[in-house]
């Protein structure tokens, strides 16, 4: 815009000055005068220019957010003002004084990409300069993915390969960018065990099958949870990524790929030998373990080891004895019958064959006792049935001896105790013998035995024979078989000594051969007359003695008989006859003693310890093998003379050594280490006389009986200088005469006086041990303390506790070395925000040494701010030289801040000479809160919905909170009160209204933060429609408060939307859930349940319920009953949610509210009273009516038609209506017209559909079924436009058909559309 200029004329009143100057200047006063007024009257002012086209800003930007600026300037410099106007304008709020644009009503780019506003400027000279600013709104990610075509319910064959994709996911981004690419995982799989088993493409959506599914064994359907994330991207200066969860859901279809399971089939059954045919045997039950397709079973026996015994059915698997069973005609299978079962599937697996499965079938014969026990002659593993045999034994043989020769078996067929059998013998000669077994069970050898030996005599009988009967043992089964035994003649006499025992004596180590006995035997048979032998036994016993022929005794070996080893013998002496059969006797042989054993002493050497000053005794012992209490085994002791014999002596018979006198460690040379040698002698008293002897060491032990000495004179007193740790104090040297280290060993020790700062060490020297006395390494000796000198005992000790005591003075020289200490647990209380004393306290350091000068400084300070310490954000303290803690001026101390302050300072004695000469400390400084911070309101949402419908006295309609930066419980409590409501109407208007109050007291939650409820007093007015401002004061105890307003954004009853749905109301109670979720999912608005009844007046086969509801956004908009209406009938909508909605019961929507109030008595007189004047009108009002009608119908039809033609519709293609319907004159409408009709507005209703209990849908006034002639003769109803009052809908008059076309050509001419409805039609009929 081009600068303008604009001239401007003032009236400018002369005053007295200008008269005097125009007198003072004469004839030149007059034309500067002029010049002077031209030029202060006019000047030239230029107009604003608007210096900016286009302006991006962000689609995230919260409500007050800064949008943009105006640039817009003035050439002259004038005070600009700013506004903004337009479609758009109610998206901004700009500051009138800066033309700063703040954002009004939260922006969305996937709605409204391009926004455009008027911005005003106005200079205060000119008019308006408005110039138009394109808006451009930039994308933020603030919407998720959304996915397309669901549900995804998937069918997969259980087979299906791997790698197979089984669907694929669509999910899209309105978002632009990296926000609008979307990214897809695999958030869970139920059943959770098989989370790998299927895989999606991140960027394509395809899910693949990653592994092999299973009908039988692993889950026949699984849920995936799909989760699809954009790319992310700036929302509320975060970078965000954006993500949706959807659910799939696949089934698993089985195919037959599993063999035939057999369930019940076991390893054994039994069946009884002799069972009738066709007898049930078992049951075999198989399936098939596919149980998606569960084929039928079919069995069969694929093979046996015993055919035709048994049969098995197709169909049941029923298997049955086939032919008669005989159980001993099978022994050569162990009577056992193994079938091989088959179970077959009826149909084609997978892999085209008839799928199959075959198990083997043991079944055990049982046995019934229809056998008796046979004889058998067995040869190897041959036997043959035989009833004699023949065997042989010896006479005289031993009881239970088997007959020889005899090779005899029994056997029973049958089974277990059916072959139980029993065995005796019968015949001449049972009696002298036995049969071994008694009894058997199925097969047994069977032995003869001698039962009386004496009986078998040679000479008596040379043959015997005896019969063996076997009997079965349950049933009456025998048989016999007869054996003869041969007897043998053997000899039978054997030889005898005269005596059992005898008892001999010979000398050890005797000479060989020397002569011990002759003992001789005899026998009785003649046979054995002079052919009897002698020998001893056992063969170990010939090494020592022999026999000879003529049975004398003699030794064989003298040398190695020593009665010491054994001292006596007794071998057995045999007599063998021509057969060998054998006599016995004892020869007790006794072997006497010599003199041949040597004393043995216990040890070789002796080694014994004795204390000296105590007596020894020790026992030495020697042993003599000789026989005991002879002069052989006498035993005598001796000592032989030696540097120390005459000290001991020894018992001479017991052998105990014994001191004779004291012993004396000290008297014997030290060289000798107190050890003394002795020889002790053992000798026997036989003849000769043997001896040993053994080495006696014993040990004198040193006892401690000596006591320390010091060895030279003690000096009175040793001087040291303090702080010296560890230093040499002074030595002390002392003796013990005992010879061990152990016991001479000296230890000092300091007993008294030390008070633990002195440490004392033992040293040993050649003749003796030396102390030394030294300052203990961590204590230094201090002059300033209350000790400058230390009086010591000093004990010297050996380890027998012998001591002696010498006392020793210590000196301490002083030095300068002690730091100062700084005082600790020095802690300040300082209040925030006021005026403090100067100082605020002051820091007294302590220093013992006597001349000292103490300085302090602060080495660093910190902060405890908000429970963490750190470096403080500003130095609000000092410590000066002198200790004073002084506050700095120059800040302000705030509790909210930091509630403490350590100060660490340190404390220096300048005078200090040797160590440390300072110590650091803290002063702590503790802030104390005062109440000095008023509440702060904290927004969580901007306004606040509410269903005006549902607020009743008590009603929560907002809450608020507020949060004190005050600390202290008792300054930071909060309290809120309502202090001003205006409701702001929708025409603009306000009124005070206080119906709301905040909840007391307010609840505190974990972060400090306080809040209420702000309810209703009262049931509010149902039609208000508008908001409420509520001014809500936050206050604290002390009268610190703050204000802030709450806007309540209300949805009145005219957004109330009536749901039908053709099912009682208590079915649609139990719904509600369900179809809240639906609502909700369909319109993407919050959905408020108002009442649900049961509607009145309806004549209807089912019950009719009414739900109704609101539809509410959290930006305070609603949807009415034409935005619901073409949400729920698009087609997107309706292909996802409309069959869910009408599985429920669902029928149509309308706005109709019906208000449920009580009906009083009152009201039913006047309802009598109206409905009984309604019907004597009406019956007049008929009757002229149908007379009129009766001659004019074809006269209204012709002009109705004619003025219908020109009448327009919205949605309904040109054509006129057909008066008496609710159709067009299109094709398929009424035949007489013969005109298409729309399509688009044709409920799919025809005249013939109609039932008993419909209305009539081609009427347009009554609600009966009645004949075309009828039709014709009905009267037109034209329905005006509805409208809405008081939340009723007003009833359409009667209008003569041509009154009512011609009413409505002049209606088009000044309205938009027109709208026709049918009272007997509703949303339920839809």
């Amino acid at each position: 815009m081009k600068n303008q200029c604009k001239c401007v004329i003032y009236d400018i009143q002369p005053f007295q000055g200008l008269k005097s100057l125009q007198t003072d200047m004469g004839k030149m006063g007059t034309p500067l005068l002029l010049l002077f007024t031209f030029l202060a009257s006019a000047y030239c002012n230029s107009v604003p220019e608007i210096n900016m086209n286009t302006v991006n800003v962000r689609e995230d930007l919260q409500k007050g957010a800064f949008a943009f600026q105006i640039i817009a300037s003035d050439p002259d410099g004038d005070i600009l003002t700013y506004d903004i106007r337009g479609t758009d304008s109610s998206f901004f709020n700009v500051n009138k004084n800066t033309g700063a644009v703040t954002i009004n009503n939260l922006l969305d780019r996937e709605t409204k990409p391009l926004l455009n506003i008027d911005a005003v400027v106005n200079d205060g000279v000119y008019a308006d300069v408005i110039k138009v600013i394109y808006i451009i709104v930039d994308d933020a990610n603030d919407n998720a993915p959304v996915f397309h075509g669901l549900p995804y319910n998937v069918e997969v064959l259980e087979n299906v390969a791997v790698n197979s994709t089984l669907f694929r996911a669509n999910a899209t981004d309105k978002d632009i960018g990296t926000a609008s690419n979307v990214f897809y995982k695999i958030d869970e799989v139920v059943p959770n065990d098989v989370a790998n088993l299927f895989s999606i493409s991140a960027t394509t959506g395809i899910v693949v099958l990653d592994g092999t599914l299973n009908y039988t064994e692993q889950s026949p359907f699984y849920q995936i949870l799909i989760n699809a994330s954009d790319g992310g991207g700036e929302l509320n200066g975060t970078h965000v990524v954006q993500s949706t969860s959807a659910y799939a859901f696949i089934t698993v279809k089985d195919v037959p790929d599993i063999n035939p399971q057999f369930l019940n089939l076991p390893n054994f059954i039994g069946v009884e030998e002799n069972s009738d045919v066709g007898k049930s045997v078992f049951a075999v039950k198989a399936r098939d373990p596919d149980t998606g397709v569960n084929d039928k079973i079919r069995y069969s026996i694929e093979n046996t080891n015993a055919p035709d015994l048994f049969q098995i059915d197709e169909n049941t698997g029923v298997i049955s004895v086939k032919t008669q069973i005989d159980r001993e005609e099978l022994l050569d299978i162990d009577a056992t019958v193994v079938l091989n079962i088959k179970a077959s599937e009826t149909n084609l697996n997978v892999d085209g064959v008839i799928a199959s499965t075959v198990l083997d079938l043991t079944i055990t014969i049982g046995d019934q006792n229809d056998n008796g026990p046979e004889f058998y002659e067995c040869e190897g593993e041959t036997c043959t049935k035989k009833n004699s045999f023949t065997g042989n034994v010896d006479e005289h043989s031993s009881a239970g001896l088997a007959v020889a020769e005899l090779n005899i078996g029994v056997k029973d067929p049958d089974q277990r105790e059916n072959s139980r059998f029993n065995l005796e013998l019968d015949g001449p000669d049972k009696d002298a013998f036995s049969v071994s077994p008694s009894s058997g069970l199925g097969e047994s050898s069977v032995q003869v035995t001698i039962k009386d030996p004496t009986a078998v005599d040679y000479e008596k009988k040379k043959v015997m024979s005896v019969q063996i009967i076997a009997k079965d043992a349950s049933k009456d089964f025998t048989s016999t078989a007869s054996v003869t035994i041969n007897i043998n003649d053997v000899n039978d006499n054997f030889p005898k000594f005269p005596k059992e025992v005898y008892n001999e004596a010979v000398d050890e180590h005797c000479e060989d051969g020397t002569f011990v006995a002759t003992i001789t035997a005899t026998d009785a048979d003649a046979l054995d007359d002079g052919k009897i032998t002698y020998r001893l036994m056992p063969e170990s016993m010939q090494q020592y003695f022999d026999v000879y022929p003529n049975g004398t005794v003699y030794v064989k070996n003298g040398r190695l008989l020593d009665r010491e080893s054994i001292n006596s013998y007794s071998p057995t002496l045999q007599a063998l006859d021509s057969v060998n059969q054998t006599g016995s006797t004892v020869v007790m042989i006794e072997i006497k003693d010599i003199n041949d054993q040597t004393p043995e002493m216990n040890r070789e050497v002796y080694e014994a310890y004795v204390k000296e000053n105590s007596n020894f005794e020790l026992q030495i012992k020697a042993i003599d093998n000789d026989e005991p209490k002879t002069p052989n085994s006498e035993i005598q002791y001796r000592i032989e003379n030696s540097l120390f014999s005459s000290n001991f002596i020894i018992d001479p018979d017991s052998g105990l050594l014994k001191n004779n006198g004291q012993l004396d460690r000290e008297a014997m040379d030290p060289l000798l280490n107190g050890v003394i040698e002795l020889i002790v002698v053992a000798s026997d008293m036989g003849t000769p006389s043997l001896s040993s002897s053994a080495n006696v060491t014993i040990n004198i032990e040193d006892v401690n009986d000596n006591s320390p000495q010091f060895l030279e004179p003690v000096p009175k007193s040793f001087h040291v200088k303090e702080s010296e740790r560890g230093i040499l104090v002074g030595s002390l040297l002392a003796h013990d005469a005992d010879q061990t280290d152990f016991n001479n060993r000296i230890i000092f020790s300091i007993t008294e006086g030390s008070f633990g700062s002195f440490i004392l060490y033992s040293e040993a020297l050649s003749e003796g041990y030396r102390g030394n006395i030294t300052v203990d390494p961590a204590v230094e000796l201090d002059y300033e303390s209350d000790r400058k000198s230390y009086d010591l005992t000093v004990e010297a000790a050996d380890l027998g506790q012998n001591r002696v005591t010498i006392k020793v003075e210590v000196i301490v020289d002083d030095v300068n070395d002690t730091p100062p200490v700084f005082p600790s647990d020095m802690t300040l209380r300082v209040n925030e925000n006021s005026i403090l004393p100067v100082p605020l306290d002051t820091i007294k350091g302590e220093d013992v040494d006597t001349k000292h000068i103490l300085e302090y400084e602060l080495i660093s300070s910190e902060c405890q701010c908000n429970g963490t310490v750190g470096l403080c954000p500003e130095e609000w303290f000092k410590v000066e030289r002198n200790g004073n803690v002084m506050a700095i001026n120059s800040y302000d101390i705030d509790y909210e801040k930091c509630d403490k302050v350590f100060l660490n300072a340190m404390v220096v004695d300048l005078l200090t000479e040797k160590g440390e000469n300072s110590s650091i400390g803290t002063v702590t400084i503790n802030i104390v809160d005062i109440n000095d911070n008023a509440p702060e309101f904290v927004v969580m949402q901007d306004f606040y919905v509410v269903v005006i419908d549902k607020v009743e006295q008590g009603t929560s309609v907002a809450r608020v909170y507020a949060k004190d930066r005050d600390t202290e419980p008792d300054n930071r409590k909060t309290t809120f009160t309502v202090t001003k409501v205006v409701f702001v109407g929708s025409e603009g208007n306000s009124t005070d209204v206080l119906v709301l109050t905040a909840d007391t007291p307010a609840q505190e939650d974990a972060e400090g933060i306080f809040s209420t409820h702000i309810r209703s007093q009262m049931n509010m007015d149902s039609n208000k429609k508008g908001k409420f401002m509520v001014e809500v004061q936050a206050s604290n105890p002390d009268g610190l408060n703050s204000t802030s307003v709450v806007e309540l954004l209300t949805v009145d009853r005219s957004y109330r939307v009536s749901l039908r749905f053709n099912a009682p109301v208590s079915e649609v109670n139990e719904n509600l859930h369900k179809i809240r979720n639906i609502l909700t999912s369909a319109t993407k608005a919050t959905v408020e349940f108002f009442n649900v009844f049961s509607e009145t007046g309806a004549q209807r086969s089912e019950e009719t319920t009414i739900l109704e509801a609101y539809f509410v956004f959290r930006n305070g908009t609603a949807l009415d009953y034409d935005a619901v209406t073409s949400i729920l009938n698009s087609e997107e909508v309706y292909r996802e949610f409309g069959y869910q909605l009408v599985e429920l019961g669902f029928t149509g929507i309308s706005t109709t509210i019906t208000d449920t109030t009580e009906v009083k008595t009152e009201v039913f007189i006047m309802i009598g009273l109206m409905a009984a004047l309604a019907i004597v009108l009406v019956v007049t009002t008929t009757s002229l009516v149908c007379i009129r009608r009766n001659y004019k119908r074809k006269l209204k039809a012709a002009k109705a038609m004619n003025s219908a033609a020109t009448v327009v519709i919205q949605n309904q293609k040109s054509g006129p209506v057909v008066p008496g319907t609710n159709k067009y004159t299109k094709e398929g409408a009424n035949p007489v017209l013969n005109m298409n009709i729309d399509t688009a507005t044709d409920l799919g209703f025809d005249e013939d559909g109609s039932s008993a209990d419909r209305e009539s849908l081609n009427s347009l006034d009554y609600n009966i079924d009645m004949t075309m002639t009828e039709k014709d003769t009905m009267p037109m109803m034209a329905i005006q436009e509805e409208e809405e009052e008081d939340d009723e809908r007003s009833e359409s008059p009667y209008i003569e058909p041509l009154g009512a076309a011609l009413a409505q050509r002049e209606k088009r001419r000044g309205a938009d559309s027109l709208t026709f409805a049918n009272p007997s039609i509703d949303t339920t009929d839809l």
